[in-house]
């Protein structure tokens, strides 16, 4: 089962978080040769879909990276959002790994990108 999370975005602004994943003894999850990915979404069965960027720079220590730039973020309308995040193995296992509620801020300044 997933780990639940809300992630709160400032629309407009660069966002970056790093999640830290263990097993249940507590040890970092070993994420070796599998790729992560993790997308927003308006609701649960909308086609309108926004990928965070999603990298695995330490596998070994569990680690994931998500992203999203200024832009992107500056495209998204303010309000609520659902999201997760998967990993993939390279023998094809997919988890979900966590999920939960995005919320998006409005920003006041705007920026020309």
């Amino acid at each position: 089962m997933a780990a639940k999370a809300n992630i709160v975005i400032d629309q407009g602004t660069t966002f970056n978080t790093q999640l830290n994943l263990t097993n249940n003894n507590g040890q970092p999850l070993d994420l070796t040769g599998s790729k992560a990915e993790a997308q927003i979404r308006k609701w649960y069965t909308s086609s309108n879909v926004v990928s965070f960027s999603a990298s695995i720079p330490q596998p070994n220590n569990g680690v994931i990276l998500l992203s999203l730039d200024a832009n992107t973020s500056a495209n998204l309308a303010y309000g609520r959002y659902v999201y997760d995040v998967i990993t993939v193995t390279t023998t094809g296992v997919v988890t979900r790994i966590v999920e939960g509620i995005l919320t998006v801020t409005p920003e006041v300044t705007t920026v020309v990108y």
